[in-house]
């Protein structure tokens, strides 16, 4: 065959591949990093696996989460048991936080919106976060395992700023404990405080306690003085770790508006949670339009 033709069917057979590999879907999967509780089973991995829709043919990363993670990453006690897993898809910049319990049922404590609102404080940010759990647990350590998955695909995230996330999932779930606040209460509590920060830039502990007793007051949350006094200090440590609320207005309006359209299931009071809403909707568009100004 003339070798002029021979060369021409060579890139023609070349330029096909490249085109169909173009068109040709990529595995939702392939990105995504695994992060198992390092107390599971063999077949417990697997129905986190089965949790996460993730087939033997999708391609993707495994890791444990230890006791030692624990204390490497949040100073924790490096002899707990670790159970709570989640898959972690970092996407591309601009995407936002999204963070799904795919086992609701096995999660006790920790609510999404809390999630949310402790990673956020963290600095983490584009990703899609599945918390997994094959067995019941209150749901803290799959926050240590999220840290080590940005870590394995190299993205750090500030020490303070994850220890700090650690310890405000702490106080959401111990203000959750009053039987007279719900979990909606205390994430809305918590939005709603980090969008006053965002507004107000506290520079004084005395400014960070006006905010936290003004959202107290707006919500009409009552909290015994030791509960109180852990609150402020958690605010005061956001301040004085000089955290940009005002970058991640978005995400705290997006909180606030999931919140405000789940009440009606919940069988909450939803005119009470859209006034919450539209009253914070009115602040964050007067600091959005500060910033563009």
């Amino acid at each position: 065959m003339n070798k002029k033709v021979v060369s021409v069917l060579k890139y023609v057979a070349l330029s096909c591949i490249l085109f169909f590999s173009i068109l040709l879907p990529v595995s939702a999967a392939s990105n995504t990093t695994i992060i198992y509780g390092e107390k599971l089973s063999d077949s417990q991995r697997a129905e986190v696996r089965e949790a996460l829709e993730i087939s033997d043919d999708d391609t993707y990363e495994e890791h444990d989460v230890t006791g030692q993670d624990y204390a490497d990453f949040i100073n924790g006690n490096p002899d707990a048991n670790m159970y709570s897993s989640a898959g972690i898809t970092l996407e591309s910049s601009g995407s936002g936080l999204e963070v799904n319990i795919l086992t609701p049922d096995n999660i006790t404590e920790v609510t999404r919106e809390m999630y949310m609102n402790a990673l956020l404080t963290a600095g983490a940010e584009n990703a899609t976060v599945d918390v997994v759990s094959p067995v019941r647990v209150s749901g803290h350590s799959a926050l240590t395992g999220i840290y080590k998955a940005y870590d394995v695909e190299g993205v750090e995230l500030d020490p303070e700023r994850m220890e700090l996330a650690n310890d405000e999932l702490e106080v959401a779930t111990d203000l959750a404990d009053n039987e007279d606040i719900s979990d909606e209460d205390v994430s809305t509590l918590l939005t709603e405080i980090k969008k006053m920060i965002a507004e107000q830039n506290p520079v004084t502990r005395e400014e960070v306690e006006q905010i936290v007793n003004e959202q107290l007051n707006n919500l009409d949350i009552q909290l015994n003085d030791a509960d109180r006094q852990m609150l402020i200090d958690l605010v005061n440590r956001m301040r004085d770790l000089e955290i940009d609320f005002g970058a991640m207005r978005d995400q705290l309006e997006s909180i606030t508006n999931d919140l405000v359209e789940r009440a009606e299931d919940l069988g909450l009071d939803r005119g009470f949670w859209e006034r919450v809403a539209n009253f914070f909707s009115d602040i964050f568009r007067s600091i959005a339009n500060f910033f563009s100004s």
